[in-house]
């Protein structure tokens, strides 16, 4: 037996009250005798054996009486006892991840899911402890009304939440209760990718989910602008996973650019010289199906004139023969704007910077870097091979590099390293690179990657309007992301403007392209996508989920009523206030009926 009010069983001391006025009333008074008092000792003689029993039955009924109200008081919650269910420490898991929209018998799943969470909530008891947890994690607490209100309030997210998370946030929660019963109810479709890492609960689990099979699902997986800044032709790289044939749109701005049909996995490549100007958004749209939250994926490309480039002598062959590929190409232009040279030969900025040839000049082009403001100085040689990552440069090896030395605290980026130390770096219209693009040095100039590097560098890196280089940020609705400093607001093709808080953000919870604001003017651009795990649509079922959650403990339904009896059952210890109550009144009609036995048995 447990008590929510424990402090009221101090009341049965009251019993007490009754006990001391019986005892009171056998206290003995001095005897006279008197000559009418005779007549009547036969009769009280005759009467005493069971006014006595009435009397002593009176009290036993008075103490029960008041032991009975304490203990209703203290609401006592006792094993196979009472009505209703036991008080329960109830968290309802609702799950409003963007798979949940799938259309399922004509309805989205999700309008499924939330009205068995307001039914689940609706038949708590006013004893019982409520959290409610959606798929982001986010776990509100208060009472039935006011989560009946965050329910209905709910719309399902624009990616897939961390499930996991918020399980584990409502174990905690039901765990911190002191109450009889602790349960965890979870309404979920089952998404496999949202469960792949789910881990026990450790309390009692209930699971409810459709018990039908995902819908068949075409999607755009990729679509990608390569290079991310078109000067001013371009190529967009997208992909439809689709089980049969379906149409699509590519649109930018507000121009269609092309439409066409595509099969089963099919890529799609579509070369462009759009007359647009400027940082663009465009998306590819698919016919739409029974989950349309993934027809439609976004994309962001800066589109201006080529870049005008040369390539000094000091840089060495292989990046003259790089940048005459890029210029047949037309992706950048024959010019004096941007240099390749090496250190001591640079002579202005914008440029891409080498390692002099000979080794005497060490001293001359550490001079230079410090005449242009380069936050960096050449070091000591280092002969030892070393891998490179970053950049899109994994695997490249390095046999020869000058160590990177950080001169001052200029705001610059290390793009690439080699051996874990900075290999390639870039700031204000610079990037220096540590060795020489030669295979003696590195074999980066012989790869396929040394072309599409290039044109990057020249392009995002050091063609770009000033502070506006770097390639679109892909996120995930509302994950954190790092901006270039002194972006103050996002804005979208709409026109609509999100607030930024000193260069720390999350990215917008809507889906779409959002464009980086300095001072009003569009620097950059953040693309806002549904993560690709979100239109596998692989469900486990509730059986199978159950399980994964809680083993043995768990129980698993696709009926929205079942599930709340599951939940409601886990409470064995009953609320034992109405049982005690009607004790109290069978106590009070008792004691009644003795009392007027009593006096009728007095006047006769």
């Amino acid at each position: 037996m447990s008590f929510l009010a424990p402090l009221f069983l101090l009341l049965a001391g009251a019993a007490a009250v009754p006990l001391l006025l019986h005892l009171l009333r056998r206290n003995v008074t001095t005897r006279v005798e008197f000559p009418a008092a005779r007549y009547l000792q036969r009769a009280e003689q005759e009467h005493s054996r069971s006014l006595r029993l009435r009397n002593l039955l009176l009290m036993l009924l008075r103490v029960l009486l008041v032991l009975a109200l304490a203990l209703a008081a203290a609401q006592p919650f006792v094993a196979g006892l009472g009505t209703g269910h036991g008080a329960t420490a109830l968290a309802v898991v609702l799950d409003n991840s963007l798979s949940t929209t799938a259309v399922d018998d004509g309805v989205p799943l999700f309008d499924r899911l939330r009205r068995a969470a307001r039914a689940m909530l609706l038949a708590a008891a006013p004893g019982d402890r409520l959290w409610l947890v959606t798929a982001d994690g986010r776990l509100r607490s208060g009472t039935r009304q006011a989560l009946l209100a965050e329910v209905d309030a709910l719309a399902p997210l624009a990616g897939g939440g961390d499930l996991p998370l918020a399980l584990r946030r409502a174990t905690a929660a039901v765990q911190s209760a002191a109450l009889p019963a602790r349960v965890v109810a979870i309404a979920s479709d089952g998404q496999r990718t949202s469960w792949a890492g789910a881990v026990r609960t450790g309390v009692s689990t209930t699971v409810y989910g459709p018990g039908s099979s995902p819908p068949a699902n075409r999607f755009v997986s990729t679509a990608v602008a390569e290079p991310s800044r078109w000067t001013p032709r371009g190529t967009l790289h997208a992909r439809v996973t689709t089980p049969d044939s379906t149409g699509y749109r590519i649109v930018l701005g507000d121009r269609t650019i092309a439409r066409g049909a595509v099969g089963r996995d099919d890529a799609i490549e579509l070369r462009v010289a759009p007359f647009e100007r400027g940082w663009q958004a465009g998306r590819v749209e698919i016919e739409p199906d029974a989950f349309p939250a993934d027809d439609v994926r976004h994309f962001a490309v800066w589109i201006g004139p080529a870049p005008s480039v040369s390539s000094m002598p000091s840089a060495g062959p292989f990046a003259a023969t790089g940048l005459s590929v890029l210029v047949a190409d037309g992706r950048v232009g024959a010019g004096s704007a941007i240099r390749i040279a090496s250190a001591d030969a640079a002579g202005s900025l914008p440029a891409l910077i080498v390692p002099p040839i000979d080794a005497v000049r060490m001293g001359a082009a550490n001079r230079e870097l410090a005449r242009l403001g380069i936050g960096w100085r050449y070091g000591r040689v280092d002969r030892a091979g070393a891998t490179v990552k970053g950049a899109r440069l994994d695997g490249v090896r390095v046999t020869e590099r000058y160590r990177l030395i950080r001169e001052g605290t200029s705001a610059d980026d290390t793009l690439a390293t080699a051996g874990g130390a900075p290999w390639i770096v870039s700031g204000a219209g610079y990037v220096l690179v540590g060795s020489r693009l030669d295979p003696s040095s590195t074999d980066l100039p012989v790869r396929a990657a040394f072309i599409p590097w290039l044109a990057d560098v020249l392009s995002l890196r050091l063609g770009a309007p000033p502070g506006e280089g770097g390639a679109p940020i892909v996120a995930a609705p509302g994950a954190p992301i790092t901006l270039p400093t002194g972006i103050d607001a996002f804005e979208n093709a709409s026109g609509v403007r999100r607030g930024v808080d000193d260069g720390r953000a999350l990215a917008p919870a809507e889906r779409g392209v959002w464009f980086m604001l300095r001072r009003g003017r569009r620097v950059g651009a953040v693309v806002v996508d549904s993560p690709a795990d979100e239109s596998v649509l692989e469900r486990w079922s509730a059986e199978a989920l159950a399980s994964r959650l809680a083993g043995g403990d768990g129980r698993a339904t696709t009926s929205p009523d079942r599930w709340i009896r599951d939940t409601y059952a886990a409470g064995t210890r009953r609320p034992a206030v109405t049982p005690l109550l009607a004790l109290a009144l069978l106590l009070i009609a008792a004691e009644a009926a003795a009392v007027r036995s009593s006096r009728s048995s007095t006047v006769a």
